[in-house]
């Protein structure tokens, strides 16, 4: 288990990797009810600028999330993102890892504190196609 004070900023993580299949798409769009056609329709894609069907953002968003080690921190909770930008299409067959940069810590007393995390999304080709800044509330080693 990771605690606030295992972090150091520089720290660089990288984690494994998933492909983002078809199915995917279609079940984030089932649950989230996001069915915009970018995502779900072969002939509407096909006439935008990346002329085939993407990945919703907020999918890949959730994919990265579930990459990371989460089970390993001793988190108290999500505290939030910032500077969320998509910089490229993540396409069906891609597959997408993330790299973790510890860039700040904020230290909140007994509760724990704050890791701010330089988070990138990469595919295949190791280009970013999300990039964001994660808050995460970590608790202290117990005493």
């Amino acid at each position: 288990m990771r605690y606030f004070e295992d972090f150091n900023v520089g720290d660089v993580e990288v984690t494994r990797a998933r492909t983002i299949t078809e199915a995917d798409i279609v079940n984030f769009a089932a649950f989230s009810g996001d069915w915009y056609p970018l995502h779900t329709d072969i002939e509407y894609a096909k006439k935008s600028p990346f002329g085939e069907r993407i990945a919703h953002g907020m999918l890949v968003l959730s994919v990265a999330t579930g990459l990371m080690p989460l089970y390993q921190m001793a988190i108290v909770a999500f505290y939030g993102m910032d500077k969320v930008r998509f910089t490229a299409p993540t396409r069906i067959g891609d597959t997408i890892h993330v790299e973790l940069e510890v860039v700040e810590k904020q230290d909140k007393g007994d509760l724990g504190g704050v890791i701010n995390l330089k988070e990138s999304v990469k595919n295949q080709r190791d280009e970013n196609v999300a990039t964001s800044t994660l808050k995460v509330l970590i608790g202290k080693k117990p005493k």
